[in-house]
């Protein structure tokens, strides 16, 4: 499969038991309150078979105003992780709003040189878009520690727990395809077709206010791809706006699926409210004839199916059906 991405793709090397996985702050700040939460993330990938270390500003309490340190004192971090051979995977430990004060200095010859996995959502997809524009790199929207891992998971049936963690260790380890992600009863067909296409997307803010930036996805990035996006907070017209700056911009007429998360914390979306998510969603789309898979897990409505950018998928929105055809790491050489 692997022969099938496209040029720009770059994967990370795939992780093997033992290798280190180190847990950041990329963005916001550690609150004491949770620092039992960054515990218990340690404990789910050591359970995985990876050694765990925690970043230096991974520290309960230090914050500059809402962020977990200054942006460049949060950079020089993160560039040190990317330029360590040691370093096999990088957890965010939260999202916030940070990365966009430090795009302009990550080392991206480092990510070119030595790509590794970088695991988070929220504010952190903004990062793997970033990246993803300017190294093809394969960012996981994944968990973080604080609000995944150490989260969602501790509240979830053992049965979807243990189904996780294996589908996390075999993204992050195997070179084969995962092929269907596990599927659940939220899942909604809100336009039925099917679609093979590379994964693009996070927060949909996030998406909209990349684009905005020199490190914007070229517009054709998104030729046949499958867009997934999710939003927290707000309101229901605010994503319908959003919508509407990426018809503006081309990226719908490109398109050939989308895959929307459970919203979460979004004005105007109560029950028995119209307009509703799929109505803003087929309102925004009009006419584009495109299959749309609704109320999938994951970003904040947790806990985390990954995404990984750039992989090609299979969408079938009447099935309820998400694919991942390629694998999202490389094997590793040995020396």
């Amino acid at each position: 499969m692997t022969d099938s991405a496209p040029p720009h793709l770059l994967r990370p090397r795939a992780l093997k038991p033992g290798d280190l996985v180190v847990i950041a702050s990329l963005s916001g700040p550690l609150p004491a309150a949770y620092e039992p939460n960054v515990e218990r993330t340690v404990a789910v990938f050591e359970r995985m078979g990876f050694r765990v270390r925690r970043a230096p500003l991974l520290e309960a309490g230090r914050r500059h105003w809402w962020s977990a340190a200054t942006p460049a004192e949060i950079v020089r971090e993160l560039n040190g992780l990317l330029r360590d051979p040691e370093v096999r995977a990088i957890v965010a430990s939260d999202g916030g709003q940070t990365v966009f004060g430090y795009l302009d200095l990550i080392d991206v010859e480092a990510v070119r040189a030595d790509p590794k996995p970088i695991l988070g959502y929220s504010d952190i997809s903004l990062l793997h878009l970033a990246l993803h524009a300017r190294t093809g790199l394969v960012g996981f929207h994944a968990d973080m520690a604080v609000p995944g891992f150490g989260g969602h998971w501790q509240s979830a049936p053992a049965a979807r727990r243990a189904e996780l963690e294996a589908l996390y260790f075999g993204l992050l380890t195997g070179t084969e395809a995962i092929g269907a992600l596990p599927t659940s009863p939220s899942w909604e067909c809100w336009r039925p077709g099917r679609a093979e296409g590379p994964l693009i997307g996070g927060v949909i803010n996030r998406i909209v206010l990349a684009q905005a930036t020199p490190f914007a996805l070229p517009l054709e990035r998104f030729d046949g791809a499958v867009l997934f996006w999710e939003e927290m907070g707000g309101l229901a017209s605010y994503v319908w706006s959003y919508l509407q700056v990426m018809r503006h911009a081309g990226i719908l007429d490109r398109i050939a699926g989308m895959v929307v998360g459970v919203p979460r914390e979004i004005g105007g979306l109560e029950p028995g409210v119209s307009p509703t998510l799929p109505e803003i969603v087929l309102d925004a789309l009009g006419d584009r004839d495109i299959p749309v898979l609704g109320n999938v897990e994951f970003g904040h409505a947790g806990p985390n199916l990954p995404l990984p950018l750039g992989i090609r998928v299979g969408l079938d929105a009447q099935r309820r059906t998400l694919s991942l055809l390629e694998p999202a790491v490389a094997p590793h050489t040995t020396a």
